[in-house]
């Protein structure tokens, strides 16, 4: 991670050139360093173990067909995550690397580019940032603290959001990185998020490491994330099982 993040991406960070920014549809751009990121990783994670499926997010958007790769035992990777803000010359912006097996995250990893913060996670075994075994916490504030990703929503679930969830909470601006997302949820600066877009590059690694903390992710019905089940969208995730319990409720108002 730290090799793609100085040989692929820092290099390129408020240094792109007339078209080395591409957009796949939607909104959702992708760069050169994306590309070249993506590469290298596959390559040093085949060198880790090459016994394990490759799933890249832009290998996948190439090949839509290698999604199917989810449910064995696989690497899966976002060469950078935070794209839109590394294209605008804005952090955050990090690298995430899952390894699943049974559609489930077994291990994972968030590297922000800038800082450096290493966050990492294996099922069972708790959760650490800079080698250091953290415990979720929430920020302590009435009403609690939500993070709500409202970009990927349809109209009428946006403005349903808005009514019933939104006045419950102190809204903040959300940071486009589910690498940054994440830690927010765990070391007490967020307390609630609401995702719509669950694509396993984004939030295998991330969900891990906040359920291993002591916090909560799940589905609005309480099921747990799995990476093969990407095209599933809802995810809700807190710094406590408890504030999980009521954002849910609430969300099964809307």
């Amino acid at each position: 991670m730290r090799r793609a993040t100085e040989e692929a991406i820092l290099p390129r960070f408020r240094n792109l050139e007339e078209g080395q920014v591409e957009d796949k549809g939607g909104n959702d751009p992708v760069t050169i360093a994306d590309k070249e990121s993506e590469a290298l990783l596959r390559e040093g994670l085949a060198a880790i173990d090459d016994s394990l499926a490759f799933v890249g997010e832009e290998s996948a958007h190439a090949d839509p067909g290698i999604l199917e790769r989810l449910d064995q035992p696989c690497w899966i990777v976002d060469p950078v995550d935070g794209t839109r803000n590394f294209a605008h010359g804005k952090p955050p912006f990090a690298v995430i690397i899952a390894r699943a097996d049974g559609g489930l995250a077994q291990s994972g990893w968030l590297y922000d580019c800038l800082t450096g913060r290493f966050c990492a996670a294996h099922r069972g075994k708790g959760a650490f940032v800079d080698g250091e075994r953290v415990s979720a916490r929430g920020t302590g504030q009435t009403p609690p603290v939500a993070a709500i990703s409202l970009i990927f929503m349809e109209e009428e679930r946006r403005q349903a959001t808005r009514r019933h969830i939104s006045p419950n909470y102190e809204l903040v601006d959300i940071p486009f990185c589910a690498a940054e997302q994440y830690p927010r949820l765990g070391l007490g600066q967020n307390d609630v998020s609401i995702f719509e877009r669950t694509l396993a590059w984004d939030h295998a690694a991330g969900a891990l490491w906040l359920e291993e903390a002591g916090g909560r992710v799940a589905r609005p019905d309480g099921s747990p994330y799995r990476v093969d089940e990407w095209d599933r969208k809802g995810l809700l995730g807190a710094s406590t099982p408890q504030l999980w319990d009521k954002l849910a409720l609430q969300y099964g108002r809307l």
